[in-house]
């Protein structure tokens, strides 16, 4: 059966040498992504995607950090475009690795923002378009973004939402930093359940009927808090008194409940089999992707990939939910052909 892992990262040779020029030393995520040899090293990538059989491919996506936390709006812009670029090469040269690409929307260029996404998409071919859960501490609603969602809304592409947060979140409104790396272990669920909030809430989906958005990590913490996101939330407004709330809940179309439940998760879980169970449960069969997260584990590849291969061909699921989940349902979200 055909595995199309949907959300796994890479930094293309011209990419590497283009971010290297510009920031010089790498730092913090950046010097972890850049420390994994199957980042940068084709090769490498070769070797370990020759463990798991032909059948396995892998759809590029330009790894940590966001373009925008490391370049102004014009850099941020040459950045996307190289990225871009050289997945479009990388997929053209090696179509039986390679069957797609995302490109990275340069979001603190929002004047660029949409022709950029359209340039990928129309002209190079990319399966959809990156974002972060922030745009350097700024949530997605806000209305200079808009235009990015009624586009990839109007032409049926999927968004791509990764997580963004760093050290300097603190935990601890004494503190200035995140200690043992919270930032990254809670922090970025919590990153990706506030970004769905917003989106929901905002009324972003009433706006832009059809936007899809996948969910790394299994769809962050809203699975595991339904009772929570649900009923919980059904009562908003009893809890605040400086402003009504209760009209938010008004204001949408449809329960609250309906709308999260149409953000599509992976299942990049580091190897848990609860996390990806509670994606299903939650969203559906048909609402979840394979993805591995690679490179991004203790082996530089390989076991990420294996133990969430491992774990989807253990559940008790039919032949034909596996293979929605392998590529059927990536292939209905993205029009294409696997």
């Amino acid at each position: 059966m055909q595995k199309i892992d949907a959300f796994n990262h890479i930094w293309p040779e011209p990419f590497f040498r283009a971010l290297i020029d510009h920031i010089g030393e790498m730092t913090d995520i950046t010097r972890r992504s850049g420390a994994v040899p199957m980042m940068t090293d084709l090769d490498h990538r070769f070797r370990v995607m020759d463990l798991f059989g032909p059948e396995y491919r892998q759809v590029l996506s330009l790894a940590s950090p966001p373009l925008e936390k490391l370049a102004g709006p014009e850099k941020a812009l040459e950045l996307s475009r190289i990225g871009s670029d050289a997945m479009t090469e990388l997929c053209a040269k090696h179509p039986d690795r390679f069957p797609g690409f995302i490109g990275t929307a340069p979001m603190n260029n929002p004047d660029a923002l949409v022709e950029e996404s359209r340039r990928a998409i129309e002209e190079l071919g990319a399966l959809g378009m990156q974002i972060f859960t922030n745009v350097n501490g700024r949530p997605l609603d806000l209305p200079e973004f808009d235009p990015f969602f009624a586009y990839m809304a109007g032409v049926g592409k999927p968004v791509w939402m990764h997580p963004a947060r760093g050290q300097d979140f603190a935990d601890y409104q004494s503190e200035t930093r995140s200690e043992y790396e919270i930032w990254w272990t809670f922090g970025w669920p919590y990153e990706t359940s506030a970004a769905m909030a917003r989106m929901v809430f905002s009324g972003l989906f009433d706006r832009h009927p059809g936007l899809k958005v996948i969910t790394h990590h299994g769809g962050g913490m809203v699975p595991f808090f339904e009772g929570r996101v649900g009923p919980g939330w059904q009562q908003m407004g009893a809890r605040t008194t400086d402003r009504d709330l209760g009209a938010v809940l008004k204001r949408l179309r449809r329960p609250h409940l309906d709308y999260f439940r149409e953000f599509v998760a992976d299942t990049a879980t580091f190897g848990s089999r609860k996390a990806i169970e509670h994606a299903l449960e939650f969203f559906g069969p048909e609402r979840v992707v394979f993805a591995s997260d690679a490179p991004f584990d203790p082996e530089g590849g390989p076991m990420y990939i294996r133990e969430t291969i491992r774990i989807i061909d253990s559940l008790d699921i039919p032949r034909e939910t596996r293979a929605r989940i392998y590529h059927g349902n990536l292939a209905a979200l993205t029009g294409a052909t696997f």
